[in-house]
């Protein structure tokens, strides 16, 4: 199996429908062993998916705010098993303030709550699997293409970019280590926390349009998770500091196609990119 023996710490599983728990779910069938981390009044959500997921997985206490929960969490892995040989990071949030298109108003105390949480945890987690990666490993981190600036996502938008820079410099200093670290930048997927991205919708309508394989965020998880696998496992020994597509091919498009209707009105607004979640 991909991934037969492995050891993989994952973050970011509240409930079935997280992303992060589709990619628990298929590492378990190609044969890892999981530990998932939570913490606070939602850790109760995450011991729930981890009984769903298999008897007896462990979920440890990281809230990533919190400088002493690192040590912590290198400390219990160690207990646990001694080393650690892959590393999926899901964790992303942003206060209300710095989405919806309040860009120029955004004071810097939500900008670096989204900073801290969404991007420095990355930087944070790989220096407390370090010492365990002793055999080197994989570590990947969920993202949303930041190349071009979305409508409505704003600071968080500024967050994933910065986070797309974190996995080269990672990538740079852990690379002699045997470590790689890439981004996986998946399209829009109908998730718990999509729902509170302000323009998911418009965004969710029109990715499939313009991806030459289609797209559906109610059902395209399993590729995102089948892929994050890959990427854990021995498959990519070669791959580090990439930022991984699984969007159908949006990316590789310049424009949503212009259909007849718009065609005959001048264009409309078929040049610009969807509001993006």
């Amino acid at each position: 199996m991909l991934l037969q023996g492995k050891k993989l710490l994952i973050t970011g599983v509240l409930t079935p429908q997280s992303l992060a728990y589709g990619v628990a779910e298929h590492a378990i069938e190609q044969g890892a062993e999981i530990v998932l981390t939570g913490f606070g009044r939602a850790r109760s959500l995450t011991e729930r998916s981890a009984k769903r997921l298999k008897a007896g997985t462990e979920v440890l206490e990281l809230d990533v705010t919190n400088p002493a929960h690192f040590p912590a969490l290198t400390e219990a892995l160690r207990q646990r098993w001694g080393r650690v040989d892959g590393v999926l990071h899901s964790i992303a949030y942003a206060p209300e303030d710095a989405l919806g298109g309040n860009f120029l108003n955004t004071p810097w105390e939500s900008v670096q709550t989204a900073f801290r949480v969404s991007t420095f945890s990355l930087k944070e987690l790989s220096v407390a699997a370090m010492p365990l990666m002793t055999q080197g490993g994989s570590i990947v981190t969920l993202d949303f293409d930041n190349r071009v600036a979305w409508p409505i996502y704003d600071w968080m938008g500024v967050c994933k970019a910065a986070l797309e820079a974190t996995v080269r410099y990672l990538a740079r200093d852990l690379g002699p280590k045997g470590i790689r670290v890439n981004a996986l930048a998946a399209g829009p997927l109908a998730t718990i926390a999509a729902k509170g991205i302000p323009g998911f919708k418009s965004l969710e309508k029109g990715w499939g349009t313009q991806a030459p394989l289609g797209w559906d965020a109610r059902t395209s998880h399993d590729m995102v998770a089948r892929t994050a696998c890959a990427l854990l496992s021995d498959w990519l020994p070669s791959t580090t500091g990439e930022m991984v597509h699984v969007d159908g091919g949006y990316h590789a498009i310049g424009a949503p196609p212009v259909t007849p209707e718009q065609d005959e009105q001048g264009g409309g607004e078929s040049g610009s990119p969807p509001s993006a979640g």
